[in-house]
């Protein structure tokens, strides 16, 4: 199946470390080779790069390594292609618009015979179970808060609640890994394997297990900086990564985990 590499933070930070050790294991030290994306939230906009090359091979995946682009919500995803050819309008994360904001999806797993009834605005450009999923949850989304003007959008706590509705229901249907973010919020639903781990004061040096590659963080950071990391299987091997519990929805905010009772409006 596919990878998932998310980043939540409290002030906008690179990924460049994170994406380096990632992207690896799109064709090189894993065989996650039909196609890669990334999408950097920067205030209301949206920097998004998707290739059907391999990840490892792609001049655009090079350009990301050495382009330290900042930002304080990142999804990206390297695909093993279970539904839908190996085409461009098949790779993640996908990007939709909504009350002003854009969304971005990013999925790994096989959604099977999920095939819901999309009859609002939101319909899928290629032709994967990912995209479908998507779909779904902002077709559903928009009918959970169907008067919401633009300056009056859903609180946090409140699209939470709605999601981990949808996800339950969606996950019935085969694996749902899932990360979602407006830019305000990182939403992450596991079925079967995610990590996470935070980055803060103190901070250490991190060394990554698929390149020869460490950086000492509290060179590049400041006291206040908190940053938070969610991926399929850990990065480096020296970080305390926590594992996602099966059919666990969480919410990351600010870059720290967040439990329910945490979330404020």
């Amino acid at each position: 199946m596919c990878q998932l590499l998310g980043m939540n933070c409290n002030t906008p930070t690179d990924i460049v470390f994170s994406f380096t050790g990632f992207a690896t294991r799109g064709g090189q030290t894993d065989e996650h080779k039909d196609g890669w994306g990334i999408a950097f939230f920067e205030g209301k906009g949206v920097r998004h790069f998707v290739d059907h090359q391999p990840a490892v091979s792609s001049p655009i995946a090079q350009l990301i390594k050495q382009y330290p682009i900042k930002s304080k919500n990142v999804i990206a995803h390297i695909r093993k292609a279970t539904q839908g050819e190996v085409m461009l309008e098949n790779c993640h994360p996908f990007v939709r618009e909504y009350w002003g904001q854009q969304w971005v999806f990013a999925h790994n797993g096989d959604l099977k015979e999920f095939y819901p009834t999309l009859d609002g605005h939101f319909h899928p450009v290629g032709t994967t179970d990912s995209e479908r999923a998507f779909c779904f949850l902002m077709q559903e989304l928009a009918r959970a808060f169907p008067h919401q003007a633009k300056d009056e959008q859903p609180s946090v706590e409140q699209l939470q609640a709605v999601l981990q509705g949808l996800t339950r229901q969606i996950a019935s249907f085969g694996t749902f890994n899932m990360l979602l973010s407006n830019g305000q919020a990182l939403f992450v639903h596991c079925s079967t394997r995610l990590h996470y781990v935070e980055r803060r004061f103190p901070f250490t040096t991190a060394t990554l297990s698929d390149d020869d590659l460490a950086v000492d963080f509290a060179q590049v950071t400041t006291p206040q900086d908190k940053v938070a990391v969610i991926v399929t299987e850990p990065l480096t091997n020296n970080e305390n990564w926590h594992a996602f519990a099966p059919g666990e929805f969480r919410l990351f905010v600010e870059g720290s985990a967040m439990k329910a009772t945490e979330v404020k409006p």
